[in-house]
């Protein structure tokens, strides 16, 4: 038996909820402008209670080696690197030069750079040469064809009851539309039933932004 307990979030009850979360700071606040003027794809950023809620996982585990897939302009990196314990270090992995100079701009003026190391080029290579281990936490959030490459690149390297995060879970709505069976959808769709499955991993949905996937590796 399923049972239905949730509440839908309208603009007005959203609003509510994001005033009741950490905030984003000022350097947060203006990454969100610059970020705008990017046009269309700024809505890769991830959104504020994300970045809230990742700095609070890693705090909670006391996490201080993290891996990221999808650098961006850097927000989430910014918001994974506060969550780390002192001394601890992000690697975060992207294609994009003209994005991660932004990345880069603000990570420095949070005071970050000397946490977060950036990696260039595709990340499924970049993952396979990364020498790491007992990884404490991981956040995939790139090209969603690749989603199952960089979790099963990532997994060895993680430690026991480590957590990897994958974003977009939900992708609009459209997992589970008998409509749409695009090649990102059906990623992202084959990815979510493959991990409810599998047995190295425990796994949770949350329906944070456009849906959030956690996986404690056993």
């Amino acid at each position: 038996m399923i049972h239905h307990k949730f509440t839908a979030l309208s603009d007005r009850l959203y609003q509510y909820l994001l005033a009741h979360s950490a905030p984003p700071d000022a350097i947060l606040e203006d990454l969100i402008a610059e970020t705008e003027k990017i046009g269309r794809l700024a809505v890769m950023q991830i959104a504020p209670d994300q970045g809230a809620l990742l700095t609070m996982l890693g705090k909670l585990i006391n996490a201080k080696l993290a891996i990221e897939v999808g650098t961006f302009t850097g927000y989430s990196g910014i918001s994974i690197a506060r969550g780390l314990a002192e001394g601890g270090q992000l690697i975060t992995c992207d294609i994009s030069k003209e994005y991660t100079t932004i990345a880069k701009r603000y990570f420095a003026r949070a005071g970050l750079d000397n946490k977060i190391t950036l990696k260039l080029g595709p990340a499924v290579e970049t993952l396979a040469k990364l020498d790491v281990r007992d990884v404490d936490i991981a956040f995939i959030d790139a090209d969603k064809t690749n989603y199952r490459n960089y979790y099963e690149a990532i997994l060895p390297k993680m430690r026991k009851n480590g957590l990897i995060i994958f974003d977009n879970v939900l992708w609009g709505g459209a997992v589970v539309s008998r409509w749409a069976n695009d090649a990102d959808t059906v990623a992202i769709r084959e990815l979510n039933d493959f991990l409810v499955q599998d047995s190295r991993v425990d796994v949770v949905m949350l329906p944070v932004a456009d849906g959030l996937l956690l996986a404690r590796k056993k």
